[in-house]
């Protein structure tokens, strides 16, 4: 499988699968379901701030729309960072009074690893879990268009293994259905 890595502004960072590629399975070819099949179903909404604004105004955000990150992006609407609940839960506990008054710039992660919507969930799963990711922004030609939870992967991931598991079922069902063949 093809490996890219990708972070936002350019740097190079985290390992993602880069296109829809068909796996091998029992003999059969198989297709994978990728970052846009899922931003198709959860839908490609993503909140941002700007790195100059307040914690406090982040706090807002995050309470608002009821989320657990924010992208950071910079003039041109482009993702620079990102910012999560961790990230200010940290921050308050070395300066609890003073937090809300620092820019967003001053907490977020600045290297931001990135998805693209033909990276398949698997991979992106994998990478997300072994880098400890909670939130993977999704650029196409460098443009935010989504973002995805670790939630997200998994939901997606456990609706594709019940319907598996249901088609398998039904075979099965309709395997014992059959009438024997008699022997002549």
């Amino acid at each position: 499988m093809n490996r890219r890595q990708r972070v936002a502004g350019g740097a190079r960072r985290g390992y993602y699968a880069g296109s829809l590629v068909a796996a091998a399975a029992a003999g059969r070819k198989e297709w994978l379901m990728t970052v846009a099949s899922l931003l198709a179903r959860k839908g490609v909404k993503v909140v941002t701030i700007q790195p100059e604004h307040q914690i406090r105004q982040a706090l807002a955000l995050l309470a608002e729309h009821n989320i657990g990150a924010l992208v950071v992006v910079d003039p041109g609407a482009r993702p620079i960072g990102i910012l999560s609940e961790r990230d200010i839960v940290r921050a308050a506990v070395r300066d609890e009074r003073g937090v809300f008054d620092h820019p967003v710039s001053a907490l977020m992660t600045r290297n931001v690893i990135v998805g693209v919507p033909q990276d398949d969930l698997t991979s992106v799963g994998y990478t997300m879990t072994e880098k400890r990711i909670r939130h993977l922004p999704v650029v196409e030609q460098g443009r935010l268009v989504g973002i995805i939870s670790i939630g997200d992967v998994v939901k997606a991931q456990r609706d594709q293994y019940q319907g598996e598991v249901d088609t398998l079922q039904f075979q099965l069902i309709a395997e014992q259905d059959k009438p024997a063949a008699r022997a002549g």
